[in-house]
């Protein structure tokens, strides 16, 4: 983790996430970067499996202007150079809504989890569709305060192995949700739980008009868990 967060340091998130996944995941295949503009204002809106989720976004998005909502914790604090580029939520969370929206006025780049919480994998889970009613709608937040945004609807597959999610371990925890997170810190940590390929799809581009943009988002999402579920 010391090495990654170096990384970081040196040469930006996406380097970073690079050299993580190469090491954490065994395969790793990214469709729709396409949609992904280049430069101006973008917000990119993503489930969450898992741990390798978000590196696995890091190395997917080729912006250096890359910035991430996150939840408060020890562990991304104790790495400096990642948290250097964290708006931390706490509270009502509005203090990072409004520096993420101080970033994207800017021009810059915020990758966000509205689901708040680890949410069942695509493929190998049922629920992730169900997951996405559960999302916040400060999405709605982003589009107001920045007219000429784009939004990017993420979302990530094939984290979690089959493997690592009936490991005896797992039936430490009570809560489906524990079980998934332990499920992934132990895929983590044991190489051998490690199998199939994480998926990476970007959606389509997406810009605030008329319609919630927290239910677009929500509706393209949709469709790409179905398709990561088939």
């Amino acid at each position: 983790m010391l090495t990654y967060d170096e990384v970081v340091g040196r040469s930006g998130l996406q380097a970073g996430g690079a050299w993580a996944m190469s090491r954490f995941v065994r395969q790793v295949e990214v469709r729709g970067r396409e949609n992904l503009p280049s430069e101006g204002p973008l917000l990119v809106v993503a489930n969450h499996p898992g741990l390798s989720d978000a590196i696995a976004l890091f190395s997917a998005i080729p912006r250096p202007d890359l910035r991430v909502v996150a939840a408060a914790n020890p562990l991304l604090s104790a790495l400096p150079n990642t948290a250097s580029r964290l708006f931390y939520v706490s509270g009502s969370g509005l203090k990072a809504v409004r520096a993420a929206n101080r970033h994207l006025r800017g021009g810059g780049a915020v990758l966000t989890f509205p689901g708040g919480r680890i949410e069942p994998d695509p493929a190998v889970l049922p629920g992730a569709a169900e997951a996405l009613e559960r999302w916040s709608e400060s999405l709605d937040l982003f589009a107001r305060r920045t007219p000429e945004l784009t939004v990017v609807p993420a979302v990530v597959s094939g984290v979690l192995s089959r493997r690592a999610l009936h490991h005896p371990l797992t039936r430490l925890r009570r809560r489906p949700e524990d079980r998934r997170w332990l499920a992934a810190v132990l895929q983590a940590m044991v190489p051998a739980l490690r199998e199939g390929t994480v998926r990476v799809a970007f959606g389509k581009p997406l810009s605030p008009g008329g319609d919630s943009v927290s239910r677009a988002v929500v509706r393209e999402s949709r469709r790409l868990i179905e398709a990561a579920g088939e």
